[in-house]
This record gives C-alpha cells, sequence and structure tokens, in this order.
C-alpha cells in the first residue's frame, strides 16, 4: 500500500529519518517513538507537507510525480491543529467536504458522534485546544482516503470523544478498508482492533513488527 525508497527527510545537515526501502502494506499501524525522533516529520512528508529526496506511493500513485491524486487518497489530523482563526468550523468542513469529496451526511455522522454540533458557526478562534482537536479528526475521516495519517490522536480529547475515535477507526477500516498509521505516546486500546502492527522509530530509521 504504502512504499518508501531511498527516503531521506533532513534539516540541513541533520538527517531525521531515512528509509532505503519499505512496503506497508494496509492495516493499522502504531508508530512509535521517543520525542525528537522524527513521527510527526515522517507522517507530514507521507501525507506531502514537507520536502523529501527519494520517492513515497501509496498504492503505486506516486506523490512527488501525482501529487493531487496521491493527496486525494491520504488524510491527516496534527497533534496540535492550527486553523485560520477567521473561518468557523462549519467553513473548514465544507473546504474540505468539497476537497475530499464527501458528502454533507458523512460530515453530519461525524459531528453529531462527537456532539460538535452547537459550537460549528463560531470562529475558529474561540475554539478550546479540544475543540479544534476534535475538529481535525473530523476533517482527517472525510471522504473516502486509503490512508489516514494521526498524530497524536490520543492527547487534548475527552474519555467519550476517544471511544468515538476508536470506533471511527474501526469502522473506517473493516467497512472501506482504509490504512491508519497512529503516532501516539499513550498507549492504544488494542482490544478494539483485531491487530495492530508496530512501527518504531530509532535513530533516523523506521523498524517494522508484529
Amino acid at each position: 500500500m504504502l512504499y518508501f525508497n531511498k527516503f531521506i527527510k533532513s534539516y540541513g545537515s541533520r538527517t531525521i529519518v531515512k528509509i532505503e526501502e519499505m512496503e506497508l502494506s494496509n492495516g493499522i499501524y502504531w508508530l512509535k517513538g521517543v520525542n525528537g525522533s522524527g513521527k510527526s516529520t515522517l507522517l507530514k512528508s507521507v501525507c506531502g507537507f514537507l520536502h523529501f529526496e527519494g520517492e513515497i506511493s501509496l498504492n503505486n500513485i506516486s506523490l512527488k510525480n501525482s501529487g493531487v491524486d496521491y493527496r486525494k487518497k491520504i488524510n491527516f489530523a496534527d497533534a496540535e491543529p492550527i486553523y485560520p482563526e477567521f473561518l468557523t468550523g462549519n467553513e473548514m468542513i465544507k473546504l474540505f467536504l468539497k476537497a475530499k469529496s464527501g458528502s454533507i451526511t458523512q460530515a453530519e455522522y461525524y459531528i453529531q458522534s462527537m456532539d460538535m454540533g452547537s459550537y460549528l458557526n463560531n470562529p475558529l478562534g474561540t475554539y478550546s485546544s479540544g475543540m479544534l482537536k476534535k475538529l481535525s479528526l473530523v476533517l482527517a475521516f472525510l471522504g473516502t482516503p486509503t490512508l489516514i495519517c494521526l498524530d497524536e490522536p490520543l492527547i487534548t480529547i475527552d474519555t467519550h470523544s476517544l471511544s468515538v475515535l476508536y470506533q471511527w477507526i474501526k469502522e473506517k477500516y473493516e467497512k472501506e478498508n482504509t490504512g491508519f498509521i497512529l503516532s501516539s505516546h499513550q498507549p492504544l486500546d488494542l482490544s478494539v482492533f483485531n491487530k495492530v502492527s508496530t512501527l518504531s522509530l530509532k535513530d533516523g530509521k523506521l523498524h517494522p513488527s508484529n
């Protein structure tokens, strides 16, 4: 599903992540690593936000050669999302629905299950960190992505919202065959899923394990 070939992400002379060649089949992956190991950098590179050397492809669609098609198939939620403060939550959702070819019915399901309807017409500058996190998760699940990358999805959300998120992941994976890479310092509730594979990022190298 996700293929790396001679991938190198550096800042100046410092190499952050280097993956000579690796293929990750469809599944749910827990990306582990200490602070500063490059987890966020790797996810943002995979999602097409950062420049890098080498190649990444998703189901044989090259990020560098077919960037628009690639980005339509991959969604991302940041650890600490930042959006234009003058926009409302509903405006952000409408923008993402158009970009990701999602449906109003789909958006309504995610909004209602996260109990977000009461504040989505308010400017994003008035949102708490928890509200912004919920919005980022809703945006990441819109459309029919092949892969969803979630950077520290378990932080700044309450227990109820966390259980809802687990249900979303389970539904998206089982019903739509959507893959996931979740970067998290907090332990995942592995009882929710049939199988979670581990990816360990250490010393700039990615090590898969079951």
